[in-house]
């Protein structure tokens, strides 16, 4: 039987216990689990979107992982700097949300409520707004609707 295992807080850096060849640049880890990640997808999407493009490019042009370490490593340096800033300006709004995506098997409907404050913060503090890719045109995206179809109880 599985048991709830712990998050970790993004405070904490990963050690990795391989040494990394001497040719490859070093570059340390992000150091966070999938809640606080997912809880910042969409942000980190927007906030490292030039980097992002670049790596996929890359990949594109050569399926070798060592074609594409240079890249790779701006894209975690990206999200470094934007988990950094997180922790700055929006820390207690943050964590509210990836605990409550850790304890609800990470389902963002579930935690529309600690959602609301984190993209607003997020807005405010970091002038990056939440947007949905391929989300219809002219209607509200779904985290901003006041009533939501699935909830944590169906009626």
């Amino acid at each position: 039987m599985a048991t709830h295992r712990e998050a970790n807080n993004p405070s904490f850096a990963y050690v990795e216990p391989a040494a990394w060849p001497k040719d490859v640049p070093k570059v340390d880890e992000v150091g966070t689990t999938s809640a606080p990640l997912k809880s910042i997808a969409f942000f980190l999407g927007q906030f490292c979107k030039d980097y992002n493009d670049d790596f996929m490019l890359c990949k594109s042009e050569d399926r070798n992982p060592e074609h594409c370490l240079k890249e790779g490593r701006r894209v975690t340096r990206c999200a470094q700097d934007l988990i950094k800033r997180m922790n700055e300006k929006c820390q207690k709004e943050w964590d509210a949300h990836w605990q409550c995506l850790e304890m609800n098997n990470q389902e963002l409907f579930a935690c529309r409520k600690q959602e609301r404050p984190l993209n607003k913060c997020v807005l405010d503090q970091l002038q990056l707004a939440k947007k949905i890719p391929g989300a219809p045109a002219g209607k509200p995206q779904i985290f901003e609707q006041e009533k939501q179809v699935y909830g944590r109880l169906q009626k």
